[in-house]
């Protein structure tokens, strides 16, 4: 009965112009980062990915006080909670990610590293697609899903590349450099994070899949 009414109540809309304002923050989030990893004017990009980050704090912010005060939404409020917060923590995860870079004064990085930055800012496009697709769930289930399992394929892969990443700095510094050793570690782990925080992005997104079709 509640469902029959809300499907009769005007949709708040709003939710979706914001979902998609915070996709495109972390989109250019994770292309600022792929293009730090190729060591492209390291700094500049560092500063870009904290600006970014910046506004996607305060897009997350809206969202949540959307949520308090719409009477209506265009599905379920923890859904939307969950939804935004995933993809805020994506972004999050690439600040601290240059946290590590400029604490470090790392100017070069790994060629692992670095497909592991391509492979963020796939996923980053990927959820970017998604997210005007929730506005007509049940229309766009079949690519809502591809794109859900196409984001855990990349984590799937990041993995292998990280445990790659991780042997290849042991075996180049087990008997030197002890610190580029751990810095390097660090680099990888919290890229590993990111993509595992979009994988994140991917459950909420077949949550909501499941429950509003």
């Amino acid at each position: 009965m509640l469902g029959w009414f809300r499907k009769l109540l005007p949709r708040e809309d709003k939710f979706f112009d914001l979902f998609e304002r915070h996709s495109r923050t972390v989109v250019g989030g994770a292309e600022a980062l792929e293009k730090l990893l190729a060591g492209q004017d390291v700094e500049r990009w560092a500063s870009e990915i904290v600006r970014l980050e910046n506004e996607a704090d305060a897009i997350t912010a809206e969202v949540l006080l959307a949520v308090r005060r719409s009477f209506i939404t265009p599905f379920d409020r923890s859904d939307i909670q969950d939804l935004i917060q995933s993809m805020d923590d994506a972004i999050d995860m690439m600040h601290k990610t240059v946290k590590t870079v400029r604490l470090f004064e790392r100017t070069e990085f790994d060629p692992l590293m670095q497909e592991m930055g391509t492979m963020i800012a796939a996923a980053a496009r990927l959820v970017a697609e998604a997210i005007p697709l929730l506005g007509k769930v049940g229309q766009n289930v079949p690519r809502l899903t591809s794109i859900a399992r196409e984001i855990k394929k990349l984590e799937d892969h990041s993995d292998d590349v990280h445990e790659q990443g991780l042997k290849d700095l042991f075996h180049r510094h087990s008997g030197g450099d002890a610190m580029a050793f751990i810095v390097g570690k660090e680099i990888y782990s919290q890229l590993e994070k990111v993509v595992d925080r979009f994988e994140d992005v991917a459950n909420e997104i077949s949550g909501i899949v499941v429950e509003n079709v």
